[in-house]
């Protein structure tokens, strides 16, 4: 039976939303162009198929569709700015399936102009058809939170931005379907930008707190009662918490080489970013030496290796950079973590801690990287030798903290 949907790109982008169609009665079919992160579990796969999801058998089946979204991954390249060669592939695939008055968005996190000026001329040459007669074409940001039960794709705001207003109104009535409610943008470039905006407003105010963490660490200010004190303020604050470094699917983009100015605070905010897990390396030696211990020799257990609590999914991990340095000064490393079985850094398995208090008992250090809902970090507290306390999740006075 021909799917209503086609979603390119069963990754983190891809999967929530075929998830998301099913739930909403749309018959949908996934095609996988790579081995992305995406995963369901068997209980998922399972509703999902009684709902009408299929993955493809091949390409030809997107010529079937009414709707095609493009969800496939757009990661930083070697120059920093993000590989659209998968997105090419993609393309290129769907267009050589494609039929007239077919319904095409992008959802992947691309630089603005991207849909206009890369995506379309491909889609014309390979099909043969022209956008804004023949097609829709539309840009859709994604506003994916991996985990966040709160808000879904049914309660969160939909973004679209097409070629022409009649692109605009087909994307709109197809997400229509999806979510509460449709936000029209003036253009493709505008809704291109909304994800910029908002992924470097994520980016810029952790930056700004993990700036203020290492401040008041050198102050001996308490920064987490600061913070409890600050989200207190009803307006002009919004409270962001501190880390051992950034991790996911969302990349900054300064617009460097994409013809823009820049954006200097964007620049600022991926250094001080990027700091963060040496910064939590150098935290857990001079705590070890406070407590007359080397770091060379010491025990140090991780807890919490994923990019996100609750998930399995370590995509930038700060943890793999925060290992890495550890064992770089002679530390021995072992993790927790109840969503990874097994984990290497500097292409060595890292030994695997069965329990996790006996682990912290014979540490003499253990970092809590990673709050899953599964840690109880009041017994936590108790057993563990040493803790340094990245997230500031564990009780006032529990732990040392970042």
């Amino acid at each position: 039976m021909p799917a209503d949907l086609a979603v390119i790109g069963l990754g983190p982008l891809g999967l929530p939303l075929a998830q998301a169609a099913v739930a909403a009665g749309i018959p949908t079919v996934g095609y996988r162009t790579g081995p992305e992160a995406g995963s369901l579990s068997p209980a998922e796969l399972r509703r999902m198929l009684a709902a009408g999801f299929r993955q493809a058998t091949g390409p030809a089946e997107l010529g079937r569709v009414r709707t095609a979204v493009l969800c496939v991954p757009t990661p930083r390249g070697p120059d920093g700015a993000p590989d659209l060669g998968p997105l090419e592939s993609a393309a290129r695939t769907l267009a050589g399936h494609m039929r007239p008055h077919t319904t095409v968005v992008l959802e992947s996190p691309v630089p603005p102009g991207t849909t206009e000026e890369f995506l379309r001329p491909l889609l014309e040459e390979v099909s043969g058809l022209r956008a804004g007669r023949d097609f829709h074409l539309a840009h859709s940001p994604s506003r994916v939170d991996p985990g966040n039960r709160c808000h879904t794709p049914a309660n969160t705001p939909k973004v679209i931005g097409g070629l022409t207003p009649a692109c605009t109104e087909s994307a709109a009535a197809f997400y229509g379907r999806i979510t509460d409610k449709v936000v029209r943008a003036r253009g493709l470039r505008e809704a291109e930008t909304v994800q910029l905006l908002e992924t470097n407003y994520r980016h810029v105010n952790i930056a700004l707190v993990n700036e203020m963490a290492v401040l008041c660490h050198e102050l001996g200010v308490d920064l987490w009662d600061v913070l409890r004190c600050a989200e207190t303020k009803p307006f002009g604050f919004q409270a962001f918490r501190p880390g051992p470094g950034l991790g996911g699917h969302s990349v900054p983009q300064d617009l460097t080489g994409h013809g823009g100015r820049g954006l200097r605070m964007v620049e600022l905010a991926q250094q001080v970013n990027a700091r963060m897990p040496r910064y939590v390396v150098q935290r857990a030696a001079a705590l070890l030496n406070e407590h007359g211990k080397s770091a060379r020799g010491a025990r140090v257990l991780l807890l919490g290796v994923t990019y996100k609590a609750d998930l399995a999914d370590q995509q930038g991990t700060p943890a793999e950079e925060i290992a890495t340095g550890l064992m770089r000064l002679g530390a021995a490393v072992s993790y927790h973590d109840p969503h990874v079985p097994s984990w290497n850094v500097l292409d060595r398995p890292v030994p695997r801690a069965d329990s996790l208090y006996e682990a912290a008992a014979d540490a003499d250090l253990t970092i809590l990287l990673q709050q899953h809902r599964t840690y109880d970090l009041q017994g936590l507290s108790v057993k563990a030798q040493l803790l340094l306390d990245t997230r500031g999740a564990t009780p006032t006075g529990a732990a040392h903290r970042l």
